[in-house]
């Protein structure tokens, strides 16, 4: 049965490991350097984990300020949405992990595997969780570890200089203001593109073993992305999601007063914000400190918008991203 409660942002939070990798760094591993890095990506560092950061470590300790943020206990939760395209291991799914870590056994557990736009997907899963009465408190995480991933040598550099290691969680809940909340998703996907940004191996595609040795041998176990496909789809697709979700809601983009796009590309970033007239100052940029965390980058710039005061109560939020799939999605929120 429909209930009429909207779905609103209760808290949100997040969590970088301390070790910083600047560009400096990077170039002491393979052929790179800090000019060529930031003219192409925009990215001056980012964090790596340690072993005790594991994808599910870093969701708890996001979830748990979240939680706080959101003046809930952790007992009030009653579903866990986790995006991830690095779980902890193959299966069980991220979400059990971070459920048994928050102590909450008999909690809903969902992963959620769309990449760069997994926080985005998950949002407006949990958006119709609550609508419906299925849930009241959901908790909705995006975490990574990268860098125990990544491709360190010459060949690899093009995609290993780009990803840093993140955890961002918000808590959704019911609101009785129609007005406020989320007010639109728009989900999109092209599997045509799966190729042209994926991690070919290890996989069940490969027979009669799943991990075949020869991707030690040719790479295909690390990141491999086509970047000018990638680079023109991301600046054809954001501008028309955007789009898509004034068109459904009828804002214009004059209503928006922040931007928070995912965070793979500076120059993305600034080519969709141009394409749409959209001013620079309300678009919110932190890949330079924290690189590509892919499912977190959207809860991590978010909340530090939040933080810095220029996401307050009563503002009209898009949030869009673009990523491996392909996938693009776009929601548009009243704070």
């Amino acid at each position: 049965m429909a209930h009429d409660a909207a779905t609103k942002i209760w808290g949100t939070g997040f969590y970088v490991p301390p070790t910083v990798v600047t560009n400096d760094d990077l170039a002491k591993r393979f052929d790179t350097s800090d000019e060529w890095i930031q003219q192409r990506s925009g990215i001056k560092e980012r964090r790596y984990s340690t072993a005790e950061d594991t994808p599910a470590a870093m969701g708890e300790k996001a979830a748990r300020k979240a939680i706080e943020d959101a003046g809930l206990e952790v007992s009030d939760i009653d579903t866990i949405i986790v995006a991830s395209l690095s779980p902890d291991h193959d299966f069980p799914g991220v979400a059990c992990f971070v459920q048994h870590r928050l102590g909450l056994p008999g909690t809903a557990c969902i992963d959620i595997r769309n990449q760069c736009t997994g926080l985005l997907y998950s949002l407006a899963t949990a958006d119709a969780f609550i609508r419906v009465g299925q849930a009241k408190h959901v908790l909705v995480i995006g975490t990574e570890v990268h860098s125990t991933g990544l491709d360190f040598s010459n060949e690899g550099r093009d995609v290993t200089v780009l990803f840093g290691d993140g955890a961002a969680a918000m808590v959704v809940g019911p609101t009785d203001d129609p007005k406020r909340g989320f007010l639109t998703h728009c989900l999109r996907a092209d599997g045509s593109g799966a190729k042209q940004l994926w991690i070919p191996a290890p996989g069940s595609s490969y027979f009669p073993h799943r991990a075949p040795k020869s991707m030690y041998e040719d790479r295909s176990m690390y990141p491999q992305m086509n970047g000018r496909a990638v680079f023109k789809f991301a600046c054809t697709k954001l501008p028309e999601i955007i789009g898509e979700a004034l068109a459904k809601t009828g804002y214009g983009q004059d209503d928006i007063d922040v931007l928070v796009p995912h965070q793979a590309n500076m120059r993305i970033n600034e080519m969709v914000a141009k394409q749409l007239g959209f001013p620079q100052d309300k678009v919110v940029h932190n890949i330079q400190k924290y690189g590509n965390t892919t499912a977190a980058s959207v809860g991590i710039a978010f909340h530090e918008a939040k933080q810095d005061g220029r996401i307050q109560e009563g503002s009209l939020v898009m949030l869009a991203a673009f990523g491996s799939g392909f996938t693009w999605a776009a929601s548009l929120v009243r704070i």
